[in-house]
C-alpha cells in the first residue's frame, strides 16, 4: 500500500479558492465513504480547515487518478484549477507532509498549536466513519507524537501566536489604544475565544458577543466581561462596534451589505475595522468597498505573520530534523511490515 496526501492551503491558494473547497463537519461522513469508495482507496481521511483542505490516503496501487477526479467533481472543480492550486506528496514525502501539519510547520502562524487538535478530531471522524486502518492509523500517532516532541524540544511555542493573535496586533495598528473601542465577536468557537482573550489582555473597552447559540455567547461574555446576543440581533448592534471579528463557520455570509452601510450612516463616517478569519466567508467581499470600512480577509494578516515566522526560524530548523528522523523511522516501520 502506499501512502499519498494531496490538498489546497494558503500557500497554494487564495480564499476565494479555499472557501469553495471547504468539508463542513454535517458533510464529513459522506464525504469519507465516497472517497473510501474510490478505486484503489484502502484507508482514507479528511482535514478541513479555514487554510487547508487536505486528503489522506492509503492507496492499494498508487494511481490516485480516481481521487484527484473525485476531489475535482465533489466540489465543482476545472481541471485547471486543481492542476494550479493541489499539492500532492507521496510516499515519505506524505508522511513528511502529515508530520509537518501537525507540528504547525506547515501553518500559515508558524507553530501554531490548534492545528494539532484539528487534525485529531480528522482522525477521529475518519475512524468513526471506520476508513482508516493500521496505515494510516499509525502514521496519525507518529505524527500526534513528532508534534509533541517539536513542542517540548523546541521553542516554537514560546509565544503565543495565532491567527486571533495577528487580527487584534493589526486592530491595535490600526486603532491604537483599545480601551475606548468596542469589539463585535460573531461565533464562540475556539478562534473567536482567542481573539477575546487578546482583545481583552488589551484593555479592550467593550465586547459584544454574536453567536448562533445564545447559550455559547453567554459563556463566553462571562468569562471576558461581555454582552451576549443572538446572531439575528447583529443589525441591532453593529453599529457600535469599532472591531468586527467573524469566524462562525457558516456555509453562508452573516454579514451583508446593507447592513453594514445602515451601520455606517449611524456611525457618521466613524471608521470600523473588521478582520473574517472564516472560511467560507462571513462577511460579503461587496463590504469592503464601502466608504470607511476597513475589511481584512485572514489571508490579508500576512505582514503579521511573517514577523513571526522569522522569529521563529531557529526552532523551526530543530522541528525539521526532528521530523526527517521521525520520518525515516515510518519508513523503516513501513519496509518491515511489508516484506513481513
Amino acid at each position: 500500500m502506499t501512502l499519498f496526501a494531496c490538498g489546497v492551503n494558503h500557500q497554494s491558494a487564495p480564499v476565494s479558492m479555499r472557501e469553495r473547497i471547504v468539508f463542513g463537519a454535517h458533510e464529513l461522513p459522506r464525504a469519507l465513504s465516497e472517497l473510501h469508495s474510490c478505486d484503489g482507496v484502502e484507508e482514507a481521511a479528511i482535514l478541513s480547515t479555514c487554510n487547508r483542505t487536505d486528503l489522506y490516503l492509503g492507496l492499494q496501487a498508487g494511481d490516485d487518478t480516481g481521487v484527484r477526479s473525485w476531489f475535482q467533481n465533489y466540489h465543482g472543480l476545472s481541471t485547471r484549477e486543481l492542476q494550479r492550486h493541489m499539492y500532492i506528496h507521496r510516499a515519505d514525502g506524505a508522511v513528511r507532509h502529515v508530520m509537518r501539519v501537525a507540528s504547525g510547520l506547515d501553518s500559515m502562524v508558524l507553530g501554531e498549536p490548534q492545528i494539532l487538535g484539528q487534525l485529531k478530531v480528522a482522525y477521529g471522524a475518519a475512524r468513526s466513519s471506520g476508513t482508516v486502518g493500521t496505515l494510516l492509523g499509525k502514521l496519525f500517532q507518529q505524527a500526534f507524537f513528532v508534534a509533541k516532541r517539536v513542542r517540548t524540544d523546541t521553542a516554537i511555542g514560546s509565544s503565543p501566536v495565532s491567527v486571533a493573535f495577528a487580527a487584534v496586533a493589526l486592530a491595535r495598528q490600526i486603532l491604537g489604544d483599545l480601551s475606548t473601542h468596542t469589539a463585535l465577536l460573531i461565533g464562540a468557537g475556539e478562534t473567536i475565544e482567542l481573539a477575546a482573550r487578546h482583545l481583552s489582555g488589551n484593555s479592550l473597552g467593550r465586547m459584544v458577543i454574536a453567536n448562533r447559540t445564545l447559550e455559547n455567547a453567554h459563556r463566553l461574555a462571562s468569562e471576558f466581561g461581555g454582552y451576549a446576543i443572538e446572531l439575528g440581533e447583529i443589525a441591532r448592534h453593529l453599529a457600535e462596534a469599532d472591531i468586527v471579528i467573524a469566524s462562525t463557520g457558516s456555509p453562508d455570509a452573516i454579514l451583508g451589505v446593507d447592513d453594514v452601510r445602515q451601520a455606517m450612516k449611524a456611525r457618521r463616517r466613524r471608521p470600523v475595522f473588521m478582520v473574517d478569519i472564516a472560511v467560507p466567508l462571513d462577511i460579503d467581499p461587496a463590504v469592503g468597498v464601502l466608504d470607511d470600512v476597513y475589511l481584512y480577509t485572514v489571508d490579508d494578516l500576512h505582514d503579521v505573520i511573517e514577523e513571526n515566522r522569522r522569529s521563529r526560524e531557529d526552532a523551526a530548523r530543530q522541528a525539521e530534523e526532528i521530523i526527517d528522523q521521525q520520518v525515516g523511522r515510518f519508513m523503516g516501520w513501513l519496509g518491515t511490515r511489508e516484506v513481513g
